[in-house]
């Protein structure tokens, strides 16, 4: 597979927040009477706001904007934990190195995206696309489209990097390449992925003396 540039998840495909976001969501599950269970298993990949109006039908778009502006903080405070996954920081190194255009595209906003980022010590990017930017969140393909052409490039240039079954839908839609790590055995068009990960660690890439990008998997 080759590619001119690599779109990116943040949780759960970069760095590991999942204690940081279920301890946030828990207390809103809590907070609006929902079994906590239901909520952390629809929650991953999506838009917060998304799953806040979910688990809200009905209720006012100000109590809906409460509970969102309650949880957007809580979560952009709660850093504990939240570390780079194996593989992230090393790939991301190499890719500045051998000067690969990168960007992060992630369904959390700007301060809940960018306390994570600096607590993984992951190195810093040009280009990220967080929910603030996109009208409609993944599974829909706007946050991807987005992506790539903010990197300059057409969508199946990009390659997109994700662990959730809503971002895997997303970069499918979108026209991209996809690998997904780690990402459940249920996930929808699974089968369609270029790549299925365990982990960031068994990606191979080279760029070559023509400059193309090959993306290969470690056996």
């Amino acid at each position: 597979m080759k590619c001119k540039g690599f779109l990116f998840d943040l949780d759960g495909t970069l760095v590991d927040s999942l204690p940081a976001v279920e301890r946030a969501w828990t207390q809103l599950a809590a907070r609006i009477n929902v079994p906590a269970q239901d909520v952390l298993d629809f929650i991953h990949g999506k838009q917060a706001i998304t799953s806040i109006r979910h688990f809200m039908q009905g209720a006012s778009e100000e109590a809906i904007s409460q509970e969102f502006s309650w949880l957007e903080k809580r979560e952009a405070e709660d850093i504990e934990g939240v570390s780079a996954l194996p593989g992230a920081i090393e790939l991301l190194t190499y890719l500045d190195e051998a000067n690969i255009p990168w960007a992060i595209v992630t369904s959390g906003t700007v301060p809940i995206a960018y306390a994570r980022h600096r607590a993984a010590g992951l190195p810093k990017t040009e280009t990220f696309v967080t929910a603030e930017q996109v009208e409609r969140g993944k599974p829909e393909p706007d946050a991807y489209l987005l992506g790539a052409h903010l990197l300059g490039f057409e969508p199946e240039e990009c390659v997109v990097v994700e662990d959730a079954p809503a971002g895997i839908l997303s970069g499918l839609a979108a026209g991209c390449h996809v690998i997904a790590v780690n990402a459940p055995a249920d996930t929808p068009r699974l089968e369609h992925v270029d790549y299925a990960l365990s982990s960031l660690t068994e990606l191979l890439i080279q760029k070559t003396e023509d400059g193309d990008i090959e993306i290969l998997r470690k056996h």
